[in-house]
């Protein structure tokens, strides 16, 4: 088995996941197999109690555990299925290393950090990195390890001791370090500063680890003389790439490979600037052949092939040459941070440019929509307002809690009545039914139990396999299969008219199957069930243009080149063609398939493709022609409701943020 550590230096939020996500891919595209571990120094089990405030939302696992949301960025990008044994915390370490000690496994020693916490450390990543992820029998060749933090954070020390030692116990030609820094460039002075990046490698290597290789974040591309300094002072090789032309012009070197060119280089220092959206990160890794560096230091070199990204490189170019927008209003209680929906962004973002639509979400915080506010801060409602009806289609997340219920309710009954193509997840689809029985049915007082345990009609209550003392890994999580009862509604040509399909669940409130009958003859379907019949998965207003609630979270298993259906419906099958002509990348996407009908979810219906008819196209009709290769004339806008526009990771970027969920940048 060999090892990619990839650690963080200077600031949090460089990037670090998606950095690692990406060597990743270009290490698939060179022919290897696959496997993540993510490293979460925090005290916390897992990360299902934390607040999306805190620290973005809680991505959830087909084995029902709740991990960091960088393991959703692994799972996207490498398409693979993890574990919850793949996010590694110090709650996790710890109560492991303790329950041996009161099992009298260390009887007669003095637990310690050093050796039992570093041990169980590299017991569990051995032991994980084994696992295979891919569907494939066998452990996998490379193992991607992120550090969560940064280099000289108190709670990262264990777990870096823990790596210094691994890497000894792996041995050389096993073991890469990747150091994900920051180059700032000084508005003042206009110069790429590299004495940040020093310090944090000054740092990690009086930790006792030495890094193999920068990846150094910074909003242009580094300097040659930058690269040379950083070599210099941080110890670590980068190679000369130029030579003298009998014109005395300096080039880079290349060679022709099977009429296709490749730049002969192997960067130890590599730059992650800025880009339109982070499907160019891969691309970016592999044009500066940084998996040729550590491909040399794992001795992998023999065993790899040149990566093929042409998939990457044909969406990344896609995306940056859409221009028709579809607009979509998120409506939720965390849109000051866009962490907090990430998966849900990334949902939409699939969707959108499998529809070749330009992707734009406006932020509508639901407590803004709410009648308390219209009194008490009138332009914020106003404008909360303006966005909603200006939409294209309208979607309300999951959460908990009972702020900003009341306007999420309001959203949905905007879009049922106004026909408006409206997708409701896991809380979504809870207070749309709350908000039909208030409204068709004429239940004034009806609510959910969370909200209102004294309610007289209760249309959605807590589970009864439940726990209201534990807060922790009690509720319904995982993977749980969702039969379709109505064979011809829209859900079930979502999934290419399936008998059952298994998504993943996140939830401890359920509809009351009491009610059932009394919704469905109001007109209310309830589409799906478990496998009981008593548990309510999907439920569908018929004569609605597209009016969907799923109790599961249909975004946790959406990838860039299979789209969650309830947000797109099912593709036809695709796939691209990519050529060289006179120097320059041209693509075509070409669609084969005998389907004739494309069923639509939420951006489909939103784009106004409901009911589309395609012409049979295996004679090779052209969907996307000819873009050429790194024209980045647009990117896709997410607007805040009257107020200043906020970045994914909730910075202000000059009134835009990107829907990739990153910001301009990768990270």
């Amino acid at each position: 088995m060999k090892y990619v550590l990839v650690t963080g230096g200077v600031v949090s939020g460089l990037g670090k996941g998606v950095t690692a996500s990406s060597i990743g891919v270009v290490l698939k595209a060179c022919g290897l197999r696959i496997t993540s571990i993510k490293i979460d120094p925090y005290l916390n089990t897992d990360a299902g109690t934390m607040s999306p405030f805190e620290h973005g939302e809680v991505f959830v696992l087909d084995d029902g555990g709740e991990v960091d949301l960088d393991l959703g960025n692994y799972e996207r990008f490498l398409d693979i299925k993890l574990t919850r044994d793949n996010n590694i915390t110090t709650g996790k370490i710890y109560q492991s290393v303790i329950n041996k000690e009161r099992e009298g496994e260390y009887l007669g020693k003095t637990v310690q950090v050093v050796p039992h916490i570093t041990n169980a450390i590299q017991d569990w990543i051995e032991r994980v990195a084994m696992v295979p992820v891919d569907g494939q029998e066998g452990p996998a060749d490379v193992c991607v390890i992120e550090l969560g933090g940064t280099i000289g954070d108190i709670e990262s020390m264990p777990f870096i001791e823990a790596l210094g030692q691994f890497s000894y116990r792996v041995g050389a030609g096993n073991f890469c370090l990747v150091h994900v820094s920051l180059v700032p460039v000084l508005n003042v002075v206009g110069e790429q500063k590299t004495k940040p990046t020093q310090h944090s490698v000054r740092g990690l290597r009086g930790l006792g680890l030495t890094p193999n290789m920068l990846a150094c974040r910074s909003t242009k591309e580094l300097e040659e003389n930058v690269k040379e300094k950083l070599s210099q002072f941080c110890h670590v090789p980068v190679l000369k790439l130029s030579f003298s032309t009998t014109d005395n012009v300096y080039v880079q070197l290349i060679a022709l490979v099977d009429n296709e060119f490749f730049w002969l280089q192997a960067a130890n220092i590599f730059t992650l600037y800025d880009v339109s959206n982070i499907w160019h990160i891969p691309l970016l890794l592999r044009d500066q052949k940084a998996h040729n560096a550590i491909l040399k230091v794992l001795n992998l070199e023999s065993v790899a092939q040149e990566p093929k990204l042409d998939e990457w490189v044909a969406r990344a170019t896609l995306y940056d040459t859409l221009q028709d927008e579809v607009r979509i209003a998120m409506v939720g209680k965390y849109t000051g941070l866009s962490d907090s929906y990430l998966s849900v962004l990334k949902a939409l973002l699939h969707a959108s440019v499998s529809c070749h639509k330009k992707l734009v979400v406006d932020w509508v915080a639901s407590t803004d929509l709410e009648d308390s506010t219209a009194s008490e801060a009138p332009d914020a409602y106003k404008a909360a307002w303006t966005l909603l009806k200006g939409a294209d289609g309208v979607l309300v997340p999951g959460g908990f809690g009972d702020r900003g219920v009341k306007g999420k309710m309001m959203a949905a009954k905007y879009a049922r009545e106004n026909n408006v193509p409206y997708l409701g997840i896991c809380l979504g689809m809870q207070l749309a039914v709350v908000e039909f029985a208030r409204h068709v049915m004429k239940f004034p007082d009806a609510d959910s139990t969370e909200f209102n345990p004294n309610t007289k009609t209760p249309c959605v209550i807590f589970m009864p396999e439940g726990s209201k003392t534990h807060m922790g890994g009690t509720m319904r999580l995982g993977s749980r299969r969702t039969f379709f009862k109505v064979t011809d509604c829209k859900s079930a040509k979502l999934y290419g008219d399936v008998n059952y399909v298994d998504e993943r669940h996140r939830h401890r409130y359920e509809v009351n199957p009491d009610m059932v009958p009394a919704f469905e003859n109001a007109g209310l379907q309830f589409v799906g069930k478990d496998e009981t019949g008593q548990r309510m998965e999907i439920i569908e207003i018929p004569d609605h243009r597209f009016f969907v609630g799923v109790q599961f979270h249909p975004e946790f298993k959406s990838t860039p080149s299979k789209p969650s259906p309830p947000f797109v419906g099912k593709l036809l099958d695709t796939y691209w063609k990519l050529s060289w002509s006179s120097g320059k990348l041209q693509q075509t996407l070409t669609i084969c398939s005998n389907i004739h009908t494309l069923p639509t979810g939420l951006i489909a219906a939103a784009c106004g493709q409901l009911d589309q008819v395609l012409q049979d196209s295996c004679n090779g009709h052209v969907v996307a022609a000819k873009h050429k290769l790194g024209d980045s004339s647009s990117t896709p806008l997410v607007h805040q409701n009257g107020h200043a526009q906020k970045q994914a990771n909730g910075g202000v970027a000059n009134g835009t943020c990107h829907a990739n969920g990153n910001g301009s940048t990768h990270g």
